[in-house]
């Protein structure tokens, strides 16, 4: 289609309301674990909540994300003169071939019909095409189908059959069409070993310039990972506040979200890839996000919304085109404000550096990921062994003094706690652990440190292209979850990780709490069933690793005997 409805209203663009995301899920699970590894109610009983306060939600703030679509009247782009007719009496296709690129034209339309990257394959193997074939068949509207802001063509340029001309090297199409009332050019110019190439349209009717948007709808990147939608956003980055802002693949479903301003740049990512417009100087940019509705698979009734974007807004749009991989140093030598695209989430300090650190060891080192992730495992454990025997000294301490706190326990045992003597028995378990000089989570912060790592692995599996199709022995891609029916990494972990657990000495030596320990390698198991192969690896690695320090830590010194659990009373004893 040539033309699309004006959006409903201007909404505000940023990320909608979803769920929760992979990081978070592991975030919130290890911060779960830890309660109930550390804080439970045996020693460290639970303060009465206060009741929660209501507070009034902020007064809505005006900013350019959330005002309504103004184009500066001073910048109207001039009404081209007048042609003859100009069309073609048959769909043709055109195609392109770069060093990187393939890529296929139609004449009707003038539209990508496939954009298929040469260095990458998608997830079954085949040849990669940004373009989703069964999204583009649904909604009638392939890539750089022109969308109209206000008064629109008296013919359909999306089933106009253009007039293609194609430069000797062949690195250069050029699309017009017109009836004699209406005239549309549309430009491509590319380079033989560059993702960034040239890009102009232009419309006009009856001589005046129409002002319009260049659309990629139906989703973007690649289409045959799992829930590849949810991984698609529009973005575009704001020039007057710095700042990148993202539109979720769901914003766009009461009707198109426009947003314009003097942006650096706007378009649509997944996790790997982005293909985003760089207009030419300061010109007023917009972007209208769509949410489409298609289905997953072809001949599939299940229905998804895709992402869909349209960005311009002048009746002649000028743009620098980077259809491309999320790479840090290709994204850098285009923009350097292009860079942030790969989003390296909550813990980029981090993240980056180790990134940055897997990188070099595998480029300079090992040249295998799968392996550079366990180098760089064994180091990091290592370079915690000291806070490790740290914790080892907390949990004996503790340990010795299990007598003393099953007293304090007995003491004030069947007290609620709201009752006034619950404040009494955690004082004296506060002075009880000052006079022994013993941190009650100590034994946590091993943990704790190895959380942000943790964390830092999956962001980089997440985002960084270079570990995308990644292999490792009988792992095809250590951003993906194992391709095996039975995943053999996870089993193998949940193994190493009841061996560790036995292993180390615990704090408590009540079996109930020990048996809620035990659970934790099922859990760690569950979660970690469907995560990318690389963070199962790290996980397991450091398993290993840990086995080893604790079996050297076990030999060094007599593990403490464990305290035993006073036996019940019998039923009739007055003792």
């Amino acid at each position: 289609m040539s033309d699309s409805q004006n959006p409903k209203a201007p909404g505000e663009p940023g990320k909608a309301k979803k769920e929760l995301s992979m990081e978070q899920r592991l975030l919130l699970a290890f911060l779960l674990m830890g309660a109930v590894l550390f804080l439970t109610p045996y020693f460290m009983p639970k303060p009465t909540p206060k009741p929660p306060q209501k507070t009034p939600a902020p007064p809505a703030q005006k900013s350019a994300e959330s005002k309504p679509v103004q184009k500066p009247a001073s910048r109207a782009a001039p009404a081209p003169a007048s042609v003859g007719q100009v069309s073609d009496n048959q769909e043709r296709q055109i195609t392109v071939n770069t060093d990187l690129y393939e890529i296929r034209f139609s004449n009707r339309g003038a539209v990508a019909k496939s954009w298929q990257l040469k260095k990458y394959k998608d997830n079954l193997g085949k040849a990669l095409d940004l373009v989703n074939p069964v999204s583009v068949e649904k909604a009638g509207a392939a890539p750089f189908t022109l969308a109209f802001t206000g008064q629109k063509p008296a013919a359909d340029l999306g089933q106009a059959l253009y007039a293609a001309k194609t430069s000797p090297d062949g690195l250069t199409v050029e699309f017009e069409f017109s009836d004699g009332r209406t005239l549309s050019r549309k430009s491509f110019q590319f380079k033989k070993d560059s993702y960034l190439a040239t890009f102009i349209s232009e419309a006009s009717g009856s001589g005046a310039a129409l002002p319009h948007l260049v659309s990629w709808r139906g989703g973007f990147g690649d289409a045959t990972v799992p829930k590849a939608y949810a991984a698609q956003h529009s973005l575009y980055y704001d020039s007057s506040n710095s700042k990148l802002v993202i539109n979720d693949h769901t914003a766009g479903k009461d009707g198109p979200v426009s947003a314009g301003g003097a942006f650096l740049f706007a378009g649509l990512e997944d996790a790997y890839f982005a293909a985003v417009f760089l207009p030419e100087g300061t010109q007023h940019l917009q972007l209208d996000t769509y949410s489409d509705k298609h289905p997953v698979e072809k001949d599939s009734k299940e229905e998804e919304p895709f992402v869909g974007a349209a960005v311009g807004g002048s009746g002649q749009n000028r743009f620098s085109l980077f259809v491309g991989p999320k790479d840090v140093d290709i994204l850098r030598k285009v923009n350097p404000r292009l860079e942030q695209v790969v989003d390296w989430g909550w813990f980029q300090l981090l993240a980056k550096p180790l990134f940055l650190t897997l990188n070099w060891t595998n480029d300079k080192l090992i040249r295998n990921y799968g392996w550079s992730i366990i180098v760089i495992t064994v180091v990091i454990n290592f370079v915690m062994l000291p806070l490790k025997f740290s914790s080892m000294k907390s949990m004996k301490k503790m340990q010795e003094l299990q007598p003393q706190i099953q007293a304090i326990n007995a003491k004030y045992k069947n007290i609620g706690m709201r009752d006034p003597r619950k404040a009494q028995q955690n004082q004296e378990m506060m002075d009880l652990y000052k006079k022994a000089g013993v941190n009650p989570l100590g034994g946590c912060v091993p943990m704790l440190l190895q959380l942000p790592f943790f964390i830092a692995f999956y962001k980089v599996l997440s985002v960084a292209i270079e570990l995308r199709g990644a292999p490792w022995l009988w792992v095809r891609d250590l951003s993906q979850p194992e391709h095996l029916p039975i995943k053999v990494l996870p089993l193998v972990m949940i193994a190493s990780q009841f061996y560790l657990q036995r292993m180390t000495p615990t704090a408590s030596p009540d079996p109930q709490q020990q048996r809620i320990m035990m659970l934790m390698p099922l859990m760690l198991g569950f979660m970690f069933y469907q995560a990318s192969s690389g963070l199962v690896l790290y996980w397991l690695t450091g398993n290993l690793v840990g086995i080893l320090q604790q079996w050297v830590i076990n030999r060094m010194g007599p593990a403490p005997a464990a305290v035993p659990t006073p036996a019940p009373k019998k039923k009739g004893s007055r003792k």
